[in-house]
């Protein structure tokens, strides 16, 4: 009796010190296709998804409101004129929209909220730390990445001083690519650069102050550099990129970080893929699960970004998940539902 007590003491303390509580990855081997919405003039770069509603902006102004149980679509014009729009969020139903080019143009759930004119204005990326507080970047202006912030929910903008931003180094720039520029977890945010140099800007303090680190990421021409980032947890990121004018070349195009983004490394050296767009962790996979997404197709790393498969040649300018199983992909002349099995 005494044995079998300690036996199942034993057992049970075995029990109390395995982690339960987070879920087992499975790993994703195959993945199914299907076009929500396909049209040859359809250009989309900047995709949310938010309960059961997608959202989409395309290079000529048309909104997309995709409803995931229905399969409703609607389509809206932003703004009368025809504007180039690659950057969005949906936060709590609100929609906004931000263009490229100067002016720039911002709207909230069509209402003009902030416009900017200059000859360097060039935004890239939007996101949100939670429903009140919401950044924007973009390209150098008067010596530094152009960064917005909201601290009302999205009713005005203001434009962070190059007092309080690190100095941008020449050639340094931003991919208006996928709108996935940006990476937030908690108050914690890192922001993608490229270019002649491709380098982490970061914030620990909802953007009201920054710093930045180098990356070893391919850099030095102005196709070159980080097109994506993308942070599991506050210590867990990936960036992808390449040059998209040698979208074959797997040189130095994939870099990891396990320290919050302080220092990166390589990974996957001269592996495929080439250039990526997009990349994206899968939700509950411990960070091991990535998926990415360009005009040369879709892969998945099940490993942390060590190796990666090619899934399929459907190329896709940028992709978000619903849950670990389901993504939504969007790119020239459709929008996609993604199944990952």
């Amino acid at each position: 009796m005494k044995t079998l007590q300690f036996i199942s003491l034993f057992t049970l303390a075995l029990l109390g010190c395995k982690d339960f509580s987070k879920p087992k990855y499975t790993p994703i081997v195959s993945v199914q296709i299907h076009d929500v919405i396909k049209d040859s003039l359809l250009n989309i770069r900047a995709l949310e998804i938010e309960d059961d509603t997608i959202r989409a902006v395309s290079s000529i102004g048309d909104s997309y409101s995709v409803d995931i149980r229905s399969g409703k679509v609607n389509i809206n014009r932003v703004a009368v004129d025809t504007i180039n729009f690659r950057a969005s969020a949906l936060v709590n139903d609100h929609y906004f929209v931000l263009s490229i080019g100067s002016p720039a143009y911002l709207f909230k759930d069509h209402e003009l909220v902030y416009t900017e004119t200059h000859s360097d204005v060039f935004y890239d990326s939007l996101h949100f730390w939670n429903s009140m507080e919401g950044v924007a970047i973009g390209d150098p202006v008067d010596g530094c990445m152009s960064v917005l912030t909201t601290r009302n929910g999205g009713a005005s903008w203001n434009k962070v001083s190059c007092d309080v931003l690190p100095l941008s180094i020449e050639g340094e720039a931003a991919f208006a690519a996928s709108d996935t520029n940006i990476a937030i977890v908690g108050n914690q945010t890192w922001v993608a650069t490229g270019g002649l140099s491709s380098r982490i800007l970061m914030s620990h303090d909802k953007g009201f102050s920054w710093f930045v680190v180098d990356t070893p990421i391919i850099q030095g021409k102005e196709t070159t550099g980080i097109f994506s980032i993308d942070f599991y947890d506050s210590l867990n990121g990936f960036a992808i990129g390449g040059d998209y004018i040698n979208p074959k070349s797997k040189h130095s195009n994939k870099i990891r970080t396990s320290d919050g983004g302080i220092s990166w490394e390589v990974v996957a050296q001269d592996q495929p893929p080439g250039y990526r767009s997009c990349v994206q962790y899968i939700p509950n996979s411990n960070a091991k699960g990535l998926v990415s997404v360009g005009v040369g197709g879709i892969d998945v790393s099940n490993n942390a970004g060590e190796s990666w498969n090619h899934l399929s040649d459907d190329g896709f300018y940028t992709l978000r998940f619903l849950n670990d199983s389901i993504a939504y992909a969007a790119g020239k002349g459709k929008l996609s539902k993604i199944t990952f099995n």
